[in-house]
């Protein structure tokens, strides 16, 4: 018995104490975003990964860790809303996602009336698809769907390389395509398909794309003398005052830059391959605040007088 309570009035495990150290530890994690203005929830889909972040869009600075998954094979519109789903859900269980919280989707192809009009890097099914509309369906939001080339390039000239940055700036991402975004004096001309201009007998992001490069086996400085022959036919088609390098090979520059050769000055872009995140968040919150701004339309009150001149009037109304 002597030996029973003993062992009973032992003090409290260690165990049990690092449990209240590891709550003391939990407890002093970043609460969820606050609901206010000035976050938006922005989306990448491309050709190898889906990617998404809560953004700042007064900064363009991330509120949440940038998840990532590998874009689906084959990256059907079924299979990639799955994806999205995913890391959506990865940021909401890290941070507070507000109910009319915007949500943008870079993707890559033109985007016309939130319909994707063509697909070379993602499923053929893609085509016609309304983007906006499943995956508004999918997350049970308001989606705003835009080319992830031209939300790549809006991140640039709200708070990148291109900001304040006067005349036309040309935005190229470099990934498993050439995508490409053009802006005068700060606004977006959309859907510009730069990559499949005609470049030796074929689309040129089948050649000098990120992934072209390392399939063709070339080295940084024997890529860099064809992409600057490129640029020269860009810069006679544009005449632009600024060229932006995103997309993968953003972040490999130090290893090319010396050999590359345009007029205009050249800069990587300042998020690099989280441009399309940022810019397709901006994109959605400056939607969602156009549209919140416009006029309500009232229907004039039909008076007693108008209704005897036509009797149909205010009929619709009575009902």
């Amino acid at each position: 018995m002597a030996k029973a309570k003993a062992k009973q009035e032992r003090p409290t495990p260690p165990k049990k104490a690092a449990t209240k150290a590891g709550d003391r530890r939990a407890d002093a994690q970043p609460r969820p975003a606050p609901a206010v203005p000035g976050a938006a929830l922005g989306i990448d889909i491309g050709g190898t990964g889906v990617k998404a972040a809560l953004v700042d869009v007064t900064t363009g600075e991330l509120l949440s860790r940038r998840h990532r998954v590998n874009t689906p094979k084959p990256s059907s519109p079924d299979a990639v809303i799955e994806a999205v789903l995913h890391v959506v859900g990865l940021i909401a269980a890290e941070r507070d996602l507000a109910p009319d919280l915007p949500v943008g989707v870079g993707i890559p192809g033109p985007i016309k009336a939130g319909k994707v009009m063509t697909a070379a890097n993602i499923d053929k099914r893609w085509i016609g698809t309304p983007a906006e509309e499943l995956l508004g369906k999918a997350l049970k939001r308001r989606v705003h769907a835009i080319n992830d080339a031209d939300a790549a390039g809006l991140a640039e000239i709200r708070f990148g390389a291109g900001r304040e940055v006067a005349g036309t700036v040309l935005m190229l991402t470099l990934g498993t395509g050439i995508g490409s975004g053009l802006f005068v004096d700060g606004q977006l001309v959309p859907n510009t398909e730069m990559g499949h201009l005609e470049w030796k007998g074929r689309d040129v992001e089948l050649r000098l794309s990120g992934v072209a490069r390392e399939k063709r086996h070339l080295r940084w400085r024997a890529w860099a003398n064809e992409f600057s022959a490129f640029l020269a036919r860009l810069e006679i088609l544009f005449w632009p005052d600024l060229i932006i390098l995103g997309g993968g090979v953003s972040k490999e520059m130090k290893k090319y830059d010396k050999w590359l050769k345009s007029r205009a000055p050249i800069k990587p872009a300042r998020f690099l391959n989280t441009s399309g995140i940022v810019g397709a968040a901006i994109y959605a919150s400056e939607r969602a605040r156009a549209e919140s701004a416009r006029p309500v339309v009232l229907l004039p009150v039909a008076t007693r007088a108008d209704r005897a001149a036509a009797p149909g009037v205010g009929r619709a109304r009575k009902a």
